[in-house]
């Protein structure tokens, strides 16, 4: 699509591309394969030496289309889909890490995040180092080994709500010859676009603001084709060096800047296989086509509510970076000068148990795992998402024990804040 088009209608009308008598909505391609004429046109898509469609695992058309309207928002080369969010933070890892090799991540990451990189990704043999993000450039860069391939980050952090200094961790990365992959979740494209600072690979749980009706798990990678994987050649083998499964490919040299992307769908997607469905990314295209229109409305709520929350007396502490006394509003300013996202971490005065009765008492918002959609929700991540993680652990992925995560919706934000203030009351009288 024209890049000189702005998100709303790349929202809209990216990705699909309609020819002469096709359908002007982007069909389900509901198959999973698809005919050709000769063998030899087979044995090219085969061989990687032709384009097409031959098995809706490896590529199917309303997977590609969906794919490259997030790509186009994001301003990247190339993307590919996932089945879900995890799916793509495993596969944009490993696409570039192995046994023996070590990544580092900021601490302040989702709990399923922090989850696989420390323990599951661990007994592949991919070591971890957690850091603060918010620490200097000399003690972040301590973290760094001979075998580091990659440094790891959220936009704004799943549940703490922390803003990354994405041109710093970029600086960081590119100093210690690695890619920054950012996860661009709660963000999203419409808010802040990580390649603009320096970010080199975006992902997203597309299940999350994307879809926004909490109907269809997804997740998404995108390349911005700026990391020079022949400049760092030793590093990255799988990039640079020929892959004897498909008869001696050298990625890098034979497909540019789409290297990372056509190795990770032709070596992970095939041997792997978490494939989003086309029925999923149909409902996550209808999703897209209001994004826009949604996050608009999620932060102008978030905020009221945030507001509302600073200035009530039951209320311990609030954080959300768009409000002017919050620690990370400068970088907010920065990185999402439209908004940052709708949820909102703040903790009672009482502790777990008064937030518990709080949370129980909602009648608007529902107790649910999910976040980022269209309806209100809420979550104690300390007893729900992160509660695999030891009370060290919490606290270093910025999880205190008495966080409530607050994912609010685009309902009518007074009925959001009468809801949130009788639900204080009941937990202060009970």
């Amino acid at each position: 699509m024209d890049q000189n088009f702005k998100p709303e209608t790349i929202c809209v009308q990216g990705g699909w591309k309609p020819k002469k008598g096709e359908p002007r909505v982007l069909p389900i391609y509901q198959s999973t394969t698809f005919k050709y004429d000769t063998s030899e046109q087979m044995g090219k898509l085969f061989d990687l030496e032709d384009t097409g469609y031959f098995y809706t695992r490896l590529q199917n058309p309303t997977n590609e289309a969906v794919a490259q309207k997030i790509t186009e928002l994001e301003g990247g080369v190339a993307g590919m889909l996932t089945s879900s969010g995890q799916a793509a933070n495993f596969y944009a890892t490993f696409n570039i890490c192995g046994a023996g090799d070590h990544i580092v991540s900021a601490s302040a990451i989702y709990g399923g995040t922090f989850n696989l990189f420390g323990v599951t990704m661990k007994k592949l043999g991919i070591d971890v180092t957690f850091i603060d993000q918010d620490a200097s450039e000399e003690e972040i860069s301590k973290a760094f080994q001979p075998n580091t391939k990659l440094l790891f980050a959220e936009t704004i952090s799943n549940p703490s709500i922390q803003v990354l200094d994405i041109e710093k961790f970029a600086k960081i990365a590119h100093s210690h010859g690695v890619p920054l992959i950012v996860d661009n979740t709660f963000a999203t494209p419409i808010n802040c676009r990580p390649f603009k600072f320096g970010a080199d690979i975006v992902v997203h749980s597309t299940t999350k603001y994307m879809d926004g009706h909490a109907t269809s798990v997804g997740g998404c990678i995108v390349d911005s084709g700026n990391f020079d994987w022949m400049a760092h050649k030793e590093k990255y083998p799988g990039l640079t060096q020929p892959d004897p499964s498909y008869h001696g490919i050298v990625y890098a040299q034979k497909f540019g800047k789409a290297a990372y992307i056509t190795k990770a769908t032709s070596q992970l997607m095939r041997d792997l296989g978490s494939i989003q469905s086309p029925q999923n990314a149909f409902l996550l295209n209808i999703g897209l086509e209001t994004l826009h229109l949604r996050v608009q409305r999620h932060c102008e709520n978030a905020k009221k509510v945030a507001e509302y929350l600073e200035a009530n007396e039951m209320v311990a502490w609030v954080s959300y970076p768009d409000l002017p006394k919050d620690k990370y509003y400068p970088l907010a300013k920065k990185y999402f000068p439209n908004g940052s996202c709708g949820v909102v971490s703040f903790g009672l005065k009482g502790g777990r148990e008064v937030a518990i009765r709080f949370m129980d008492n909602l009648k608007l918002a529902a107790i649910v795992t999910h976040v980022a959609d269209a309806r209100t929700s809420v979550l104690h991540p300390a007893s729900h998402t992160h509660r695999q993680l030891t009370e060290e652990q919490l606290i270093e992925a910025g999880v205190q024990p008495d966080l409530i995560r607050f994912s609010v919706g685009i309902e009518n934000v007074e009925d959001i804040i009468r809801d949130i203030a009788q639900a204080l009351e009941i937990a202060r009288t009970k």
